[in-house]
């Protein structure tokens, strides 16, 4: 009598892989399949993971870039060579498990911002993974009139993800019709030449973006704002939005404007 076969070993919170793509040697996004039990709002973060060389699980917060009705979540991350889990996550393949515990968190949440006209997202990187998510959720556009996402990278590719996103909103069947003409896109880059070059913190103390865009500057009375990105950039716009007259908020305390503090320092 044959033994039977041994079932290959689940990961425990076990999630699988349905596509990957890699946009850059530093940048690549995966699908993997959604809990049913999962419940989120568009801008949070989860942890996933891999098993480590001791079995132990290796986790890092992720935002989830899909909107929070869509069947299954969308990540988007960078390579590290040699980081204990993007070295590893980079090769994962269609098919493979990933862990990911259910439990959202995050402050890039509509609940903690008051009220506004104008809704600005700041990002920097792989940053703009919570404001890809909130650019796809319908509650972006019913609660304002205009919505203006900046993405500030080094060279002109590591921007394409996002672009891809914003071009694809207007042919999409759930909310192509609500996002209209009211989403704004204002890339820039750093290092390599492009269309538009300079770090969005220095556009902002200049007035030059609002000279772009041809709108007025931000006010409290209008503004809100979301920012996502190093460290520095989160210090640096703080700084310039108190200065507009713009309070940090939270879940618990709605003001002007948010941080996400998970994935810097």
């Amino acid at each position: 009598m044959t033994e039977p076969a041994p079932r290959p070993a689940t990961l425990p919170d076990a999630q699988t892989v349905t596509q990957v793509r890699h946009w850059t040697d530093r940048l690549f996004s995966f699908r993997v399949t959604r809990p049913q039990s999962l419940r989120f709002r568009s801008g949070e973060f989860v942890m996933i993971g891999l098993p480590g060389e001791n079995g132990r699980p290796i986790m890092r917060a992720y935002s989830i870039a899909s909107p929070s009705w869509d069947e299954e979540l969308e990540f988007y991350s960078i390579k590290v060579q040699d980081g204990p889990l993007t070295s590893k996550l980079q090769h994962i393949q269609p098919g493979d498990q990933i862990i990911l515990r259910p439990k959202p968190v995050g402050t890039l949440v509509h609940d903690a911002l008051l009220p506004g006209k104008r809704l600005w997202f700041f990002a920097t990187g792989t940053g703009i993974a919570p404001f890809a998510s909130l650019i796809r959720e319908p509650q972006t556009y019913e609660d304002y009139d205009q919505v203006i996402l900046t993405h500030t990278c080094r060279q002109v590719a590591e921007l394409e993800y996002g672009r891809q996103l914003v071009e694809s909103l207007k042919d999409d069947p759930l909310i192509g019709e609500m996002v209209g003409d009211k989403l704004r896109y204002y890339p820039t880059t750093t290092r390599e030449q492009s269309a538009k070059m300079g770090r969005v913190t220095d556009l902002l103390r200049s007035g030059e973006i609002f000279t772009d865009l041809g709108i007025a500057p931000i006010t409290p009375e209008t503004d809100r704002a979301m920012v996502c990105g190093s460290l520095g950039l989160n210090t640096d716009l703080k700084e310039i939005l108190e200065g507009f007259g713009l309070r940090e908020g939270a879940n618990s305390e709605p003001k002007e404007y948010v941080v996400e503090k998970a994935f810097v320092g």
